[in-house]
């Protein structure tokens, strides 16, 4: 083969375009214009949040561009009608926490014991007299989160109430210290971490309400565990893992282990505080139910189980013997995990839940909704289309409201029977003035992670202006879970954060759900269990440098990172452990150290803490303090010095390690402020500017605050 001269070959690359010595408060105007906070307003018929009414009838407020309207939808006629007045029949009913089925009484704790108020009368009566402090009756306290709510759940028949004596004593203590003029003021309160001898511990009883006579069920405490999420009180569900029979003679409830790896579904009778096992299920890394929903259900009307596992690698379905406990037979088959059993109907022997990553070649984050058999047979998909769902059951089951959309397109909502055929439409979303804003939806992507296998999905985000023949610094997003992942909801949004915003600065934008993060199978989602400090890290890396193969404007020379909770921990453990990748990290609100979190988190992900005869623990392998001598880019860590769920101290913490380490770092503390700072004017600003400053290498403008009155530029 003949040889070419060196000096004749030419190379077409983009070219590193010149950084603004500057940016003006005109850039940060045309980057302020795509927030949510703008944006939103500029989307209308997006979104059915339905009022259900009798006979299946619903009621919603559409938004448009001349105002509000009213839609009142009645299936059985199809008909949908509109008005500017809200329909008579539509005030929904009051939700209020401890609040009887039959609607007569509340309940509600005083003096660390259980009381009831007649919602007529208002009368009080205490049911409980033996609480006391740190064991006291239906407290609502997991340490990274409380409330005055009691955690109860009534019986059908409104006769009983099954609840628990909270046992805190000997657990840790956390001490915040607000900042004002004159003396502070300390919060204290118990918050158990990793390591610790003692957790909290909860005694189930189950008490009479018309005479207030306890029974204690006969078993020792359970630890204060839940199958679904890192307290016995979920996110949307209530007391999760306990269910009462329909004649309110059994309790159904799960009994999980310190260390997540072992489930137990037991039945307690209500008289006699007698338990019965059921079944048993035990992992190697840990058990959790479902996502966003604990899918077990017991049916004493068929003496059956349903039950959920991922036993095969995949969320599934099982069906049991409730009076045995021995497995019938598996239900549900990968692959794609279920997520949400929402719906069992008995009679007709269906099942109907949520799952993802069934369809093939279709992104395995959408969230579709499925019926099937009790036998495993007659599977059905009831949202044929190739987008995210979002689903909404009529009370009964027979109808049920379904959106649909993508991230770059917008959302259609239906009304649609239980076997998924279409009944009415009911809206089509309007972004015409979105899009004659100048606004770009992000660009879909798939990569391989670090196996070289496995395919990741993510989102990229480019400034509105994008020059294929320029470079642009690269700025990655990342939220690691292991609950959760980067990129959220698939479904339309105008604006994701501030991405597009960062974007609009200069940068090239980029998220990824990596592996550790759910949705997936069982194995993707353990993928670093024992490892938190792996965070994702490498895939973030991988999607990074395939990027840039097929898009050359990535300059990965220069590299960003960003996160906050579990994200700051993230992005600070980047640069710390990948110091030559990335360059610049901004680190909110981090968990930097997970023994200096709750215990339910980091006992759950990285399993219980041990020690070492050398010293050395079974949490070093996640301590970002423990990397602070590899910091060689720029950091800004940042924290609220009220942060009752991840404490500041695991700022302070690395912070120490830093200076101890003689590396220069830049440091926020937020006065008074709680875990939800991120997205304030202020540090979403101080955010914008560091990367600015440090990896696009210009100056931010003086004196630019973002959410001032000021005319923003298009």
């Amino acid at each position: 083969m003949r040889s070419l001269p060196f000096a004749c070959l030419v190379i077409a690359m983009p070219v590193a375009a010149q950084a603004p010595s500057a940016l003006t408060a005109e850039d940060y105007g045309r980057a302020e214009s795509t927030l949510g906070s703008k944006l939103n307003a500029l989307v209308f018929k997006a979104t059915v949040r339905p009022t259900w009414l009798d006979g299946n009838r619903f009621w919603y407020r559409n938004t448009t561009p001349n105002g509000s309207e009213y839609v009142l939808v009645d299936p059985a006629k199809k008909t949908r009608t509109g008005s500017t007045t809200a329909p008579a029949d539509t005030t929904p009913p009051a939700q209020t926490a401890g609040l009887s089925p039959d609607g007569k009484q509340v309940a509600f704790t005083r003096a660390h014991n259980l009381w009831v108020r007649d919602v007529v009368t208002k009368r009080e009566r205490q049911l409980t007299t033996d609480g006391i402090p740190d064991f006291g009756y239906a407290t609502d306290n997991a340490g990274w989160t409380k409330s005055d709510r009691p955690v109860v759940a009534w019986s059908p028949d409104s006769k009983r109430i099954a609840t628990f004596q909270h046992d805190a004593r000997g657990t840790s203590m956390m001490y915040l210290v607000n900042t004002a003029v004159g003396e502070p003021k300390l919060e204290a309160w118990r918050y158990p971490m990793p390591g610790d001898s003692v957790i909290f511990r909860i005694s189930r009883v189950i008490v009479d309400v018309e005479t207030g006579a306890v029974t204690r069920l006969k078993m020792p405490p359970d630890a204060h565990r839940s199958t679904l999420c890192d307290h016995v009180v979920c996110r949307g569900s209530g007391w999760t893992d306990v269910e009462w029979y329909p004649d309110g003679s059994q309790l159904a409830f799960v009994s999980t282990t310190r260390d997540h790896k072992q489930a137990n579904l037991r039945i307690g009778n209500s008289v006699s505080g007698e338990i019965r096992d059921v079944l048993e299920e035990r992992v190697a890394t840990q058990y959790e139910s479902g996502f966003g929903r604990a899918n077990w259900k017991v049916l004493p009307a068929t003496n059956e189980v349903i039950w959920f596992s991922e036993r095969d690698d995949w969320g599934n379905l099982y069906l049991y013997d409730l009076a045995t406990g021995q497995l019938k037979h598996q239900i549900t088959r990968g692959p794609g995990p279920v997520l949400e059993l929402i719906r069992i109907d008995e009679k007709a022997r269906l099942l109907y839940y949520i799952a993802s990553g069934r369809e093939t070649g279709r992104d395995p984050y959408y969230r579709h909704l499925y019926r099937i058999g009790f036998d495993g047979k007659r599977q059905e998909l009831l949202t044929p289309e190739n987008a995210n769902h979002d689903v909404s059951l009529s009370p009964d089951g027979q109808y049920f409201i379904d959106t649909w959309s993508t991230p770059t397109t917008a959302p259609v909502t239906v009304l649609r029977d239980a076997r998924g055929r279409q009944v009415l439409g009911l809206e089509t979303a309007d972004i015409s003035r979105l899009t004659a804003s100048g606004w770009v939806p992000p660009i879909s992507f798939t990569v391989k992670a670090r196996d070289g296998q496995t395919d990741l999905y993510g989102l990229m985000y480019r400034p509105r202006s994008y020059d294929s023949t320029k470079r642009y610094p690269v700025v990655n997003y990342l939220y690691p879970g292991p609950q959760s992942g980067s990129v959220g909801t698939r479904s339309f949004q105008a604006s994701r954060s501030d991405k597009q915003a960062i974007a609009e600065l200069g940068f090239i934008v980029v998220e990824v759900d990596a592996m550790g993060t759910p949705m997936r199978s069982k194995s993707f989602h353990d993928a670093y269990y024992g490892n938190m400090g792996d965070n994702g890290l490498p895939d973030q890396i991988a999607m990074i440098k395939q990027l840039g193969s097929r898009y050359p404007s990535m300059n990965l020379d220069r590299v960003g990172i960003w996160g906050h909770s579990g994200g700051g921990f993230a992005a600070a453990g980047a640069i710390l452990r990948y110091p030559d990748f990335y360059k610049v990290a901004v680190s909110q609100a981090g968990n930097h150290d997970n023994r200096t979190y709750e215990d339910d988190w980091g006992e759950r992900y990285q399993g219980l803490l041990t020690k070492n005869p050398d010293g050395t623990t079974s949490y070093d392998n996640q301590a970002n303090q423990l990397l602070a001598k590899n910091l060689k880019g720029k950091l800004l860590i940042a924290h609220g010095t009220l942060d009752d769920n991840v404490p500041p101290n695991n700022t302070m913490a690395l912070a120490d390690a830093l200076i101890k380490a003689d590396k220069n770092f830049d440091l926020i503390m937020m006065p008074n402020r709680r875990h939800g700072f991120g997205n304030e004017p202020y540090m979403m600003r101080r955010r914008w500017d560091y990367f600015v400053k440090h990896l696009l290498g210009a100056e931010p403008p003086e004196g630019y605050t973002i959410g001032a009155a000021r005319n923003l530029v298009p």
